[in-house]
């Protein structure tokens, strides 16, 4: 079932806001009030009303975020796997439980956006959050860096096979 968004801009107070500040757009005044106008604006099918540009960039900047949260949890992912195997003697119930919700929220990511999966597949994209588990797991582990391989030694089926824990 589709959820519909109401504005809880009244048009009252919509006209009280715009003749505030009219030399700032909205936009850049209150991003929050803005974005209740653009709903209300779609809701009423206001075409003109809307403010495309800026919607457009929104909308741009929601992909991108949703493609750095994914990066995110993977690169925190893999440098606890990379602690795990290159520091056994340290393995704690923290370093478990931070993989396992890595890999639940990865999961998640994938389920509420299915087209972020070519991410995954995407050699050059995992090197990347690879290189930055790589830099933080030596940091952490205050091993030097060349310690851990220069390439990912996990194919993606490993990293978020639940079952899958390096050294073990």
């Amino acid at each position: 079932m589709s959820r519909k968004w109401k504005a809880r801009l009244t048009d009252a107070q919509w006209q009280r806001e715009s003749k505030t500040a009219m030399d700032t757009p909205l936009y850049d005044r209150d991003f929050h009030l803005w974005t209740q106008h653009q709903i209300a604006c779609l809701q009423k099918e206001q075409w003109a009303e809307l403010d495309v540009d800026n919607l457009i960039e929104e909308l741009a900047d929601l992909g991108r975020r949703e493609q750095k949260e994914l990066g995110s949890y993977l690169k925190v992912l893999i440098m606890h796997l990379l602690k795990l195997q290159y520091q056994p003697e340290r393995r704690s119930k923290s370093w478990e439980v931070t993989i396992a919700n890595c890999r639940d929220s990865i999961q998640d990511c994938l389920e509420d956006s299915p087209s972020l999966q070519r991410f995954l597949k995407d050699t050059e994209w995992v090197a990347k959050y690879y290189r930055r588990a790589r830099r933080d797991a030596a940091k952490e582990t205050e091993l030097p860096t060349d310690t851990f391989p220069a390439v990912c030694p996990y194919t993606m089926p490993q990293i978020l096979d639940p079952q899958f824990w390096p050294g073990a």
